[in-house]
């Protein structure tokens, strides 16, 4: 099968397309916003002759885009001026790349991977460059930039050995886009392995751009207001995903009928959840009343969480904003990793050290591995063997366990121990950023 067959195949798609959008958009309306651009059909002005040319920067998803946060930032440092093209593929994604615009910047849906659609994006906004963030490589996107001459690189990028094998088994489609693009910058020398192994030209490893990030410092000082006002620890469960929320449960109410008493324990810390995507909202909040647990929501906080909450030892709090994972992490003196207690690879930990936040983890963590590990030999994150154990670990570690400012420490020094991807990408960039 070639490319034409696959291009033919995407093509067709696009109806199911329209219809998964309207679909995702009841939940997340977002999702309903321009979707002609996915399509190649754009309100935006094409691109002047005139004007100095741009960069197009692709960030699928809320991880991806809070690292082009810290490469833009970088990017920006090194060449005033230039002007980006920023695209996303998820409403939260899109959501949070609004704050990186600067006058001159553009936002659009990512190009549906059709010929035609990615030819109809090239010529209306005419990069000179197009940098994807870590995961996200598309065969026509690769084959019509080298059409026209517009170099397509990947940079902070990654790839487990479970995408790997996914790529392998389609390597009449995925050999020839990785091949194809310019130049790629890996994470770790084991994400630079599995690249090469498709084809890719890995130019270095350059590490985590997330380590660059500085967490909001208004959200920290926020966070430490509420603490100072809280009688008991935090114990966060951390961009949790789908089965996560009720094994979480199922773990506080096993606690809770143990005849060794470990209801005390249970009662003696808060519990905050915030889930992953925002359309489960509502979903996990209906999932911890049907337990038994009153709920109190973000949303509805004024001052933080109110009297009559924080005392109420049968209320859990539920995290249900956008863009205040670092105020949730300030206020927590833990953290239960999400996606590692299900087979979904983990979230990135990063962000939870760089807030000093301690990471419980479960034991998937394969989408972040080196970062996993090397927390975990750094002291700032511990490993357990299910969703019982880290609630029991946690517990520990905030009530009787002498180690937590250890762990706070550990975090600070594995953070700082990491950083300067920003500035080495930057450099990396530069030959292909020249007038």
């Amino acid at each position: 099968m070639t490319r034409w067959l696959y291009s033919l195949v995407v093509w067709a798609l696009q109806p199911l397309l329209r219809a998964k959008l309207k679909r995702r958009g009841r939940d997340e309306a977002g999702y309903l916003v321009a979707i002609g651009e996915r399509f190649g059909h754009f309100s935006q002005a094409p691109a002047d002759a005139g004007a100095p040319a741009c960069v197009w920067v692709h960030a699928v998803s809320l991880g991806e885009t809070r690292a082009a946060a810290v490469l833009l930032q970088a990017l920006r440092a090194a060449h005033p001026g230039v002007r980006i093209v920023l695209t996303h593929g998820t409403a939260t994604g899109r959501a949070q790349g609004q704050s990186l615009l600067q006058p001159g910047d553009v936002q659009v849906w990512q190009p549906w991977d059709t010929p035609g659609v990615v030819q109809r994006f090239l010529d209306h906004f005419q990069p000179q460059l197009g940098i994807v963030l870590e995961t996200e490589v598309w065969p026509n996107w690769v084959a019509l930039c080298q059409r026209a001459r517009v170099p397509l690189v990947l940079v902070n990028a990654r790839l487990s050995d479970k995408s790997l094998r996914q790529a392998q088994r389609l390597s009449w489609l995925s050999r020839p886009a990785y091949a194809g693009l310019s130049a790629v910058w890996a994470q770790t020398e084991a994400d630079a392995q599995r690249l090469r192994a498709l084809g890719a030209s890995v130019h270095g490893v350059l590490g985590n751009l997330k380590f660059d990030a500085q967490p909001d410092g208004t959200q920290l000082a926020q966070a430490l207001v509420w603490a100072q006002r809280l009688t008991r620890p935090v114990i966060l469960l951390a961009s949790s995903r789908e089965g996560e929320e009720a094994l979480w449960l199922d773990a506080l109410q096993a606690l809770k009928e143990d005849p060794l008493d470990q209801q005390d324990h249970v009662n003696a810390v808060h519990w905050l959840v915030v889930p992953r995507h925002p359309q489960r909202f509502d979903e996990v909040a209906q999932m911890v009343a049907q337990r038994g647990w009153q709920v109190s929501r973000r949303s509805q906080w004024t001052h933080g969480p109110d009297a009559a909450h924080e005392a109420d030892v049968n209320t859990v709090w539920l995290g249900d904003s956008l863009g205040e994972m670092a105020l949730y992490y300030g206020l927590a003196d833990a953290a239960l990793l999400g996606g590692s207690f299900a087979p979904l690879g983990g979230q990135n930990l990063i962000e939870a050290t760089a807030c000093g936040c301690p990471v419980l983890m479960g034991p998937h963590t394969f989408n972040f591995a080196e970062a996993a590990e090397l927390a975990e030999a750094a002291g700032a994150a511990l490993r357990v063997e299910d969703m019982a154990h880290a609630i029991v670990t946690a517990l520990q570690m905030v009530r009787f366990g002498p180690d937590e400012n250890a762990h706070v420490a550990a975090c600070a020094a594995f953070s700082q121990a990491h950083r300067g991807a920003a500035q080495r990408t930057v450099q990396a960039l530069a030959p292909y950023l020249k007038a």
